[in-house]
């Protein structure tokens, strides 16, 4: 419950004023309809009997009649706006967190993004979020608008009728819809988590046979594909089936409840009338303001149904929404786009170092290259010196300051990186690329576009406007990777890192797309993860991690 209440705090500190008027707003809702049904029982009951006893003609009906009409407008408008207030002010709550939680997955180690699934991820963004909107409209505000308006009405129902009815009123509905609700929690917890994770598990296996549907086709595999997506559907049906059971079982305790407090509000109120402590009219007030309660506790019921997975998303996401670091400011200037290495090293995800201990610098206008055999570390050398890691050994500055500790905008102004699985999305080239610079020209894309070799290719395939499929398709790996390379131009980078960044083009075109990329960038610290002879050529220097480093 603790991630719970965590949740909670981050919704309503947002939006306080709003809840706060939609949590008065639905106290107005509720007052109002058990003082319209209180009044309508009195105003009947009451009215019979002068009719009884042959005063009808001297009865004013008018003042209770204008109250009734004014109780049934009123709540109508209120109504319209505690839904109005408390929808608007969850879905910007919500907006808000989802803000939240795309920033603390950017705040996690890039090894860890690099393994997430995109079904993973966006069960968290959309799911996980959309199971968060009843937390505030269907638990905490009806939950403490229903407590406060049942204090006030056994008030209210102590001073107009007789404090035992108000008694009454006030235990039965304050402690049978709290029995009802802990038994339904504890019955319908499990069934609600598996409700979800088959929600989720469902949507992750659809995507994944949309994602991989030329895979599947080429080995034969659609079926059973199709087959996993079925369970998955029927475990989620069977579960749902589950909760739907719970919450129409918990639906007639909360009847049987309150059946059982307006029983008992009746029989003691004719009793009370009987003995002619309290007029029948009086009596009838206290009969139907109890009726009118249940009202306040019927979000109980729905709560039942999504607490489950209430708790469960609010497990999943609030580590992520928790990440944050300190980070030191920087000043843009020359000295700034060195990178410096001092007895730098570095280590695995069990802690094993990868390399001996190295010292090196890249200077602005210097290239750098990284050799060594696969996995002896160039990659986290390259995610380190873009700030995402801390060295196990020794320093990695950048102007003097760790680079994993420079405040992360300016960071993202001052480095790009092109990592070896380039992540292109479904839409135009044009929108591909302006994800690194929003604000670009046409003609700046053609440049960066001519930079790396890629304008003639692009003009041929339809221009900026030509459209991509998912993750790019419609572009070879060669092909994708050097727009990958010129998105990271455009960011006009004070130190760019490249691993492998001419993976799988012939050695006449890698030379020109490094040239290119010089050129574009002239007075760049370029730090690059190498493997071929073309970028090891290029080179300034190169530095080896091996057991023994070695600078030449």
């Amino acid at each position: 419950m603790r991630s719970l209440f965590q949740i909670i705090r981050l919704l309503l500190a947002g939006e306080r004023r709003a809840f706060v008027q939609g949590m008065a707003l639905s106290v107005t809702v509720l007052v109002m309809g058990v003082a319209l049904l209180a009044l309508s029982g009195w105003f009947i009951t009451a009215a019979a009997a002068a009719g009884m006893i042959g005063l009808g003609t001297l009865f004013n009906v008018f003042a209770p009649s204008a109250m009734v009409r004014f109780l049934a407008l009123g709540r109508t408008a209120a109504r319209y706006g505690e839904r109005l207030t408390t929808h608007d002010a969850t879905l910007r709550a919500l907006s808000n967190l989802r803000v939240r939680l795309l920033r603390g997955v950017l705040m996690s180690p890039y090894r860890q993004i690099e393994r997430l699934r995109a079904s993973v991820f966006l069960n968290r963004v959309t799911s996980d979020i959309d199971a968060l909107d009843g937390l505030a409209l269907r638990l905490v505000l009806p939950g403490l608008a229903g407590l406060l308006v049942i204090a006030v009405t056994a008030l209210a129902v102590a001073l107009l009728v007789h404090p035992t009815i108000a008694v009454v009123i006030l235990l039965g509905y304050a402690i049978g819809p709290t029995l009802v609700f802990l038994w339904g929690k504890a019955r319908a917890d499990k069934p609600s988590r598996k409700a979800q994770a088959g929600m989720q598990a469902l949507r992750s296996r659809v995507i994944d046979l949309i994602a991989m549907r030329e895979e599947l086709i080429v080995f034969g595999q659609v079926r059973a594909a199709q087959s996993s997506v079925e369970r998955a559907a029927d475990f989620q049906s069977e579960s749902q089936s589950d909760v739907e059971r719970i919450e129409r079982e918990t639906g007639l305790w909360l009847d049987i409840t309150g059946w059982a407090v307006v029983a008992s509000a009746l029989g003691i109120g004719a009793s009370l009338a009987q003995a002619g402590e309290i007029t029948a009219a009086r009596a009838a007030i206290g009969i139907f303001a109890a009726l009118a309660l249940s009202e306040a506790v019927a979000p109980v019921r729905r709560a039942l149904s999504e607490i489950g997975r209430m708790r469960a998303a609010a497990k999943r996401i609030v580590p992520m929404i928790n990440k944050s670091r300190a980070t030191q400011r920087l000043d843009v200037n020359a000295k700034a786009t060195t990178l410096v290495a001092e007895a730098f090293a570095a280590a695995n995800h069990t802690n094993a170092p990868l390399f001996d201990p190295v010292s090196f610098s890249v200077a602005p206008g210097e290239t750098v290259a990284l050799t060594g055999r696969s996995g002896c570390g160039k990659s986290t050398v390259l995610l380190q010196a873009a700030g995402h890691g801390t060295p196990s050994r020794g320093t990695l500055k950048l102007g003097g300051l760790d680079v994993d500790q420079i405040d992360t905008e300016l960071r993202t102004r001052l480095i790009a990186m092109v990592p070896q699985m380039h992540a292109l999305v479904a839409g135009t080239i044009a929108e591909n690329l302006r994800l690194a610079a929003p604000a670009a020209t046409d003609a700046e894309l053609w440049a960066m576009l001519e930079a790396v070799q890629l304008a003639e290719t692009v003009a041929q395939k339809g221009g900026l406007d030509a459209q991509l499929g998912f993750r790019g398709a419609g572009l070879s790996g060669g092909e994708a990777r050097r727009m990958a390379l010129a998105r990271a131009l455009l960011r006009k980078p004070k130190l760019l890192l490249l691993d492998e960044p001419t993976e799988g083009l012939d050695a006449p075109l890698a030379s020109r797309v490094l040239a290119g990329i010089r050129a574009t960038l002239p007075d760049a610290a370029i730090l690059m993860a190498a493997h071929r002879p073309e970028e090891v050529d290029f080179a300034d220097r190169v530095v080896e991690l091996s057991p023994i480093a070695r600078i030449t």
